[in-house]
């Protein structure tokens, strides 16, 4: 499942149609980043430049020159070099760079400093992510004061800096068919991974463990890596957000919290799921299960065409702020309480982000002041939860410690929305019973 050569090239003619007369766009590779002494850690292609070129290797720079005669997309990149590549693994080299992955012209990156400057020389105004990769940003603005120093000489540097990130993450922000079916595989591995975690669960195992059968399945439908940290909570620990350690033993009787998703093609999928380690929830643990469930029920009511995006957000709050005043978790009148975020202690994050290509993935929420409405082609997670804090004094011990997160993912489409992580169960029943089957296939006591 991949992006052809075909989309990428549909994407460079869409920004540059965007860019004004007599004007450039520099994008350079992601850095390798240094793990530990001579270690790096694993390459990931930064996502603006993935987005565009497709290219897969560090140490590159793509151009955008709307117009230039010998060719609009010009692409620095590695020599082919048999000796490293016998050490590093393959490289496309320039000929690669044109005929795999569309490039009209390709240079080596050793000889950017010599050519990159005349391209920009003579263009009004330069399109650049400024921020994004410091180190570059300082060649970057290196190359204009060559090329300022030269004016008296008649060379003619650009007027003008333009923020290209806003053009392309408004652009990234609509998936095409193509990238929608790709992340449906990515939710669809992501899914069938979070199931294998409730089968394989049981009291005394260790978070890690789990974290391992989410791991395995990713690995073996042909992902390279989780979208993010996966997050393999137990007991308490739940009630930690971002919590990653994933070293704590599982106890009868606690509720493990998975938020773990995969990368395919560099796409993400985002999922979380709770469950009871030794599959069944106590009354409590329903009672706080079922709320962040309705919330999220009646979220995935208000995402369409034509609906805004804080629509969903408000939809969770006013569900779970009633659930725990009629627990008896807050006190006082409904509005008063939605109105005052008297449920914040509780539920303290938004119900969901973009996703794409960053798990957080980019788009404004806002435009010109207003929530941002939803349109077909937008991604966006919907997770609601309740996290009821182990040492707070201030609601019944029996409460204490649960942390529950309920997430899926949510393609905006004409008719209204399709849940892309739809394959693995939501329903408290259906959690037990999937769990007591794989208990029973086990033959292990229920």
């Amino acid at each position: 499942m991949h992006i052809s050569k075909q989309e990428y090239a549909r994407r460079r003619k869409a920004l540059m149609n965007q860019m004004e007369p007599g004007s450039i766009a520099i994008l350079p590779a992601a850095p390798v980043h240094i793990r530990n002494r001579d270690v790096e850690h694993v390459y990931r292609q930064d996502s603006d430049f993935q987005y565009l070129t497709g290219f897969p290797e560090p140490e590159a720079v793509a151009v955008l020159i709307p117009g230039r005669e010998h060719g609009e997309y010009v692409l620095f990149c590695r020599e082919k070099d048999p000796e490293r590549e016998l050490w590093d693994g393959y490289r496309a080299g320039q000929e690669g760079a044109v005929a795999s992955y569309g490039a009209d012209d390709a240079f080596p990156i050793s000889d950017i400093d010599d050519i990159l400057p005349g391209l920009i020389e003579g263009r009004e105004r330069v399109y650049y992510a400024m921020g994004a990769n410091q180190e570059f940003d300082m060649r970057l603005t290196s190359w204009i004061h060559t090329i300022r120093s030269k004016a008296r000489m008649g060379a003619e540097p650009p007027k003008e800096f333009v923020a290209l990130d806003h053009l392309l993450h408004d652009m990234r922000l609509y998936k095409s068919a193509a990238e929608v079916r790709v992340m449906q595989a990515a939710g669809d591995i992501s899914a069938e991974a979070h199931v294998r975690a409730m089968q394989a669960c049981r009291p005394g195992m260790y978070e890690y463990q789990l974290e391992a059968e989410l791991q395995y399945t990713f690995m073996r439908h042909g992902s390279r890596s989780p979208a993010y940290s996966s997050i393999v909570a137990a007991g308490r620990n739940a009630c930690i957000l971002h919590y990653t350690e994933n070293t704590s033993q599982i106890r009868d009787g606690d509720l493990v919290l998975i938020d773990a998703g995969c990368e395919l093609d560099c796409y993400a999928s985002d999922i979380t799921r709770t469950f009871p380690a030794n599959g069944r929830f106590t009354a409590e643990q329903r009672a706080i299960y079922d709320i962040v469930l309705q919330a999220q029920a009646a979220a995935f009511d208000v995402i369409g065409p034509g609906r805004d995006w804080n629509e969903a957000h408000d939809a969770t709050v006013r569900v779970i702020t009633a659930g725990l005043l009629e627990l008896g978790l807050l006190r006082g009148e409904l509005e008063e309480l939605v109105v005052s975020g008297a449920y914040r202690p509780f539920y303290m994050h938004r119900a969901g982000h973009w996703l794409g290509m960053d798990v957080h993935d980019v788009g404004e929420y806002r435009v010109g002041g207003e929530w941002r409405v939803l349109e077909p082609g937008m991604v966006m997670t919907v997770e609601p939860g309740i996290y009821i804090a182990a040492d707070n004094q201030d609601v019944p011990a029996k409460w204490r410690g649960i942390g529950i997160r309920i997430e899926d993912d949510v393609l905006v489409t004409r008719e209204g929305h399709e849940i892309l992580t739809g394959k693995v169960p939501r329903e408290a029943d259906e959690i037990e019973a999937l769990m007591a089957r794989a208990r029973a296939a086990a033959d292990l006591p229920a």
